[in-house]
């Protein structure tokens, strides 16, 4: 702590102001940790779904063509949400905002998948609400210490 002011609430000193410049540091790595995971479940399901596992409810309808094209739209997905979580961890400003697009994309997605899978739907949606938020709020550039 520094000399103390006015008052005898002591100064803050240069230490501290290092500390108050990095508090969400573990925001955007637990966020890009979510999103490795989320993708990493994204590419299996994709992959399952492209070999027609029988993880999948047969004779269903889907909103993209059949669950073959549906397992290659989760699986590129996935692998861009990869990409991304390695660039958040790099702190690239281009990565953080593809991670808070895909996360909201797969958010919108899991929704849609509530009426198959509630609990993993849900799940899955408040993963992706804390990759948003710990992106918006934290993820931006990372300050240079002084």
């Amino acid at each position: 702590m520094g000399v103390h002011a006015a008052g005898g609430v002591p100064a803050p000193s240069r230490s501290d102001a290092v500390v108050s410049t990095h508090t969400g540091t573990g925001w955007v790595v637990f966020a890009g940790t979510m999103l490795l995971m989320v993708a990493a479940l994204n590419i299996i399901y994709g992959i399952g779904a492209i070999s027609d596992a029988n993880f999948f409810i047969n004779d269903t309808r889907y909103i993209f063509g059949s669950l073959s094209t549906w397992g290659w739209i989760v699986t590129l997905t996935g692998a861009v949400q990869m990409l991304a979580a390695f660039g958040i961890w790099a702190r690239n400003g281009f990565a953080t905002w593809l991670g808070i697009g895909f996360a909201g994309l797969n958010a919108i997605a899991q929704l849609l998948m509530l009426p198959a899978y509630p609990f993993l739907s849900l799940a899955l949606f408040a993963v992706d609400i804390l990759i948003i938020y710990g992106l918006a709020v934290h993820g931006g550039p990372q300050d240079e210490l002084a």
